[in-house]
């Protein structure tokens, strides 16, 4: 049956989730304080870069807005996608999401279903959700609101993994918060939607993900970083591996971790067992290790450059990528940017490109930046990087490369006698 649904936040997360919901025929308002994202979407442009999104956008209609009395007071459903970032000292900002919140409860009608994407730690909603709601008479153990969290599942970019058919799972304040929240997603979404037991057990879902992920690459990267020291190649060690068929999942080492979850995460957890008398040596170990891997990359550069009797500081080097994953413009957390704050540091020259997030971009295309660097530094697997005609590094005469995603072809570029180095392989 078809609701009307407000979508809190218009960015990587809420936009995706606003397009699926009106696919599928709710009637769908789109909320923003960013009033040039508000424009966009109301031309059915994207403010993101993301093809599927601005396919869908084309052909669905969503009505957004700035104001929130425009939209709140007229929907059964409100699904908060707003941004939960860190502080300078690594603790949560629930800032957004409170005001957010705050906003909401003023306008929200009763028996409403109100959903919280946004990734928070495990006690967010007891803690923070409802008493804000209760501030306005609201009682979400009492179902005045049904007050559920449905960890956000996204991966920009990823064509086979879409948000329809990723699982999903659900925790609500109340039996019934749960269970009407998992007939919403069972309405918007193909795959299977979970009702965990608790609003603790969804809340802490997400955080778990994507702890496992930082952890694991952690551990590949302090292989690599051993590997290198003993010539051993990570990668071939890693398919090597990856033959055997239970117990094993590759991950791979690179010049940092970024993107608004896994370098932000695992400090939401950590920072809540501190208030409970927990502490999380390990996951705190693998935090410090990706947070040193763009020093560990611009080091490389540093060790190449001596074989040549160079240093750094005036030495020209090109950035391959702002972006923190390939193919998309997204810069959140993305290790190029501490990269580039490095180099610049040490008195080096930097020229950086990359076509899919330009601001922060120097030079006109990868042909410029080539001519003007003596060295590079590939810290975003663009497919435009991976798949660049190799012989242009000889042309403009580039001294060496660090492959900080280790995706270019090594054993050719070293034959043109270019010096070569990868995060675990040289």
């Amino acid at each position: 049956m078809s609701k009307s649904v407000t979508v809190v936040g218009l960015g990587y997360v809420g936009l995706p989730v606003a397009c699926l919901c009106a696919e599928k025929g709710h009637r769908v308002f789109g909320l923003d304080v960013n009033k040039e994202k508000v424009e966009l979407v109301n031309r059915n442009k994207s403010p993101i870069e993301d093809e599927h999104v601005s396919q869908k956008l084309r052909n669905v209609k969503i009505h957004a807005t700035a104001n929130a009395a425009e939209c709140i007071p007229n929907s059964e459903v409100v699904i908060v996608c707003v941004p939960t970032p860190i502080d300078r000292t690594n603790a949560p900002d629930l800032t957004e999401l409170m005001e957010a919140v705050s906003s909401i409860s003023k306008l929200i009608k009763q028996n409403a279903l109100l959903v919280i994407e946004s990734t928070i730690y495990p006690g967010t909603i007891e803690e923070v959700v409802a008493p804000i709601l209760k501030k306005q008479k609201f009682d979400a153990y009492k179902n005045d609101v049904f007050v559920a969290h449905c960890p956000e599942r996204i991966d920009p970019g990823n064509k086979k993994w879409t948000i329809e058919s990723l699982p999903r799972v659900v925790g609500g304040l109340t039996k019934e918060a749960t269970k009407k929240a998992a007939e919403f997603y069972r309405s918007i979404i193909d795959a299977e939607v979970i009702e965990l037991s608790s609003v603790k057990a969804a809340e802490a879902t997400k955080i778990m993900e994507n702890t496992f992920r930082d952890v694991n690459i952690a551990f590949v990267n302090e292989m690599a970083r051993s590997f290198d020291k003993a010539g051993i190649d990570i990668i071939e060690v890693i398919r090597g591996a990856s033959t055997k068929p239970f117990a094993f999942m590759p991950h791979y080492p690179g010049a940092g971790v970024g993107g608004h979850c896994i370098p932000i995460d695992p400090y939401y957890l950590i920072e809540k067992a501190k208030q409970i008398g927990f502490n999380h040596k390990f996951l705190s170990l693998a935090r410090e290790i990706n947070n040193k891997m763009p020093e560990y990359t611009v080091e490389l550069l540093e060790n190449e450059l001596k074989k040549l009797k160079k240093s750094l500081k005036g030495a020209k080097v090109g950035v391959l990528g702002l972006a923190y994953k390939a193919d998309v413009d997204d810069l959140r957390e993305s290790p190029s940017l501490e990269i580039i704050n490095i180099l610049k540091a040490k008195g080096t020259d930097v020229f950086v490109f990359d076509s899919h997030a330009k601001e922060g971009t120097n030079v006109k295309n990868l042909d410029e930046l080539l001519n003007k660097s003596d060295c590079i530094i590939l810290a975003t697997d663009h497919n435009e990087f991976r798949n660049m005609d190799i012989s242009l590094l000889k042309k403009h005469k580039i001294l060496a490369v660090i492959d900080g995603r280790n995706c270019l072809d090594k054993e050719k570029i070293k034959s043109m006698g270019i010096l070569y180095h990868g995060i675990g392989r040289s």
